[in-house]
């Protein structure tokens, strides 16, 4: 075993023995939840909450701060972040504590880390959308006209992220491998400049930049994510926060869910905001509205076998060089029973 990784793994393990006994402590006692609310305060005085560049309604609609402030916390807004591995970097080094990506950033994340217990750990699920919001994109013209056809091209997408999933995925459904085209691995900003002004045969897109593009250039969706990306994506947090300060961790899980219940029901809430902030079109804000999914949900023993499966298909396809068991980043569940509140079903 490695030397080095011993220490770090005792730290761990203490750190999850004291927040166990401190958990059950707060399950039994009726004066507990006072005692760790005040302990928290002390322990920690900001958090950092990660949004992406496609926008975060947690973050518009200014929802937990009136909860932070009342404990003595105050909130810094760290991003906007391209994509998810960019905001998984900054959770690895400490400048954030909660942050939402999709399926594949956290596998790629713990590939990358032999050895080590992963420091990004799973909260919650997303509610999965029915795939319409994302796609492999050529223009109206291109002489490609099916996935097939890809083999050799030039495809412009953010490596490590849910958009390489829809890819393998699709080409290994026509017999192709991502071996088989060639990578232009750019930022979802810089991939879409470079489909626009062609410098790729393809763009693998999402929402709001897909919606836009679909508004001002004629294109064709070879293939959209209908049940590929399936997950939905999920909440991740720093383990150091989550195991130190859960009741920080449920402020925020169960804000966001009120969010999210909201804006399902008023989709054009969501809409507005866009609209508002990242200056897009009506329309296109009115698309992207409605393709998008809105409230979480918990980690069941399925949702957590599906992304292992995910992670066991990057491992068989060659494209990360370990296998991996994401019940490392799984927590106990004490600390889940702590830091996920009733509203998220």
């Amino acid at each position: 075993m490695n030397k080095s990784f011993q220490p770090q793994r005792r730290t761990v393990l203490k750190r999850i023995f004291q927040y166990s006994a401190l958990g059950l402590f707060t399950l039994l006692s009726p004066l507990a939840g006072s005692f760790v609310q005040s302990t928290q305060a002390q322990t920690a005085k900001v958090i950092n909450l990660a949004y992406q560049s496609s926008g975060d309604l947690v973050k518009s609609k200014k929802a937990v701060e009136p909860r932070y402030k009342a404990l003595g916390i105050t909130v810094n807004w760290v991003g906007p972040f391209a994509a998810g591995p960019q905001l998984i970097k900054a959770l690895n080094e400490g400048k954030v504590d909660i942050g939402n990506v999709g399926e594949t950033p956290p596998i790629f994340d713990q590939a990358a880390r032999p050895g080590l217990i992963p420091e990004v750990v799973y909260l919650t699920g997303r509610t999965p959308s029915d795939g319409t919001n994302q796609g492999i994109v050529v223009k109206a013209n291109s002489p490609i006209k099916k996935v097939a056809d890809l083999k050799g091209k030039k495809i412009a997408f953010q490596v490590g992220s849910n958009a390489q999933y829809l890819l393998a995925k699709a080409l290994k459904e026509v017999g192709l491998k991502i071996s088989d085209i060639q990578i232009l691995a750019l930022t979802p900003p810089e991939a879409r400049d470079a489909f626009i002004q062609d410098k790729a045969d393809a763009w693998v897109g999402s929402d709001p930049l897909l919606a836009a593009v679909e508004k001002t250039t004629p294109i064709r969706n070879l293939r959209n994510a209908k049940g590929i990306n399936t997950l939905g994506g999920f909440y991740i947090g720093r383990r150091g926060l989550v195991t130190q300060n859960p009741q920080l961790v449920r402020v925020f899980l169960e804000e966001a869910q009120k969010v999210g219940e909201q804006a399902e029901k008023n989709p054009s809430d969501y809409a507005k905001i866009l609209v508002d902030e990242q200056k897009l079109d009506p329309s296109v804000v009115q698309k992207v509205a409605s393709r998008r999914t809105y409230k979480l949900r918990r980690l069941t023993p399925a949702i957590i076998a599906e992304q292992q499966g995910v992670a066991d298909f990057y491992f068989a396809e060659k494209i990360i060089s370990r296998k991996i068991d994401i019940k490392q980043a799984i927590l106990s569940d004490l600390v889940y029973k702590a830091i996920i509140p009733e509203n998220i079903k």
